[in-house]
């Protein structure tokens, strides 16, 4: 006996008619997503640590500037004489790249004495001068003496 026609035929059909239609056409939509930016960032991707083989540097370089290069030595002009008279002051060529406080620095350790205060100029042959200036402690024409320019 034929099987009725009812509706488990037409459920079956209209399933088939609906294969039929998806293989036809791919049921797969792709959507679009929305952009909320008006740039485009390049999306962060994997970045490798560093495994270097060897170290680039062999060792640690050296401090560039002690105070026996700051100091380069004590000029003995006559306006350097009469400051040293009349100021309280020394004056010495120091290296271009020092700055006022390594220089005090350098004179309390080269010389034992103590600074009230530094002034400094680059000269045109492109040496830099320092003039400096001692506390009321000690007399610069003694430490002169001591260092040998009198």
């Amino acid at each position: 006996m034929a099987p009725k026609a009812g509706k488990t035929g037409d459920k079956s059909k209209a399933k088939a008619l609906k294969a039929a239609k998806a293989v036809k056409r791919s049921t797969w939509r792709q959507s679009r997503k929305p952009r909320y930016s008006t740039v485009f960032h390049r999306p962060k991707t994997f970045e490798a640590p560093r495994k270097p083989k060897f170290p680039r540097l062999s060792a640690p370089s050296a401090q560039k500037l002690d105070h026996f290069q700051i100091i380069k030595f004590p000029l003995t002009t006559e306006s350097a004489m009469k400051k040293i008279e009349d100021n309280n002051t020394l004056v010495f060529i120091v290296d271009v790249r020092s700055n006022k406080r390594q220089i005090k620095e350098a004179v309390a350790r080269l010389y034992d004495i103590q600074t009230q205060k530094i002034n400094t100029l680059i000269r045109p042959d492109g040496a830099k001068k320092a003039y400096v200036r001692l506390t009321t402690d000690y007399d610069a024409l003694d430490v002169a003496n001591k260092i040998g320019i009198i």
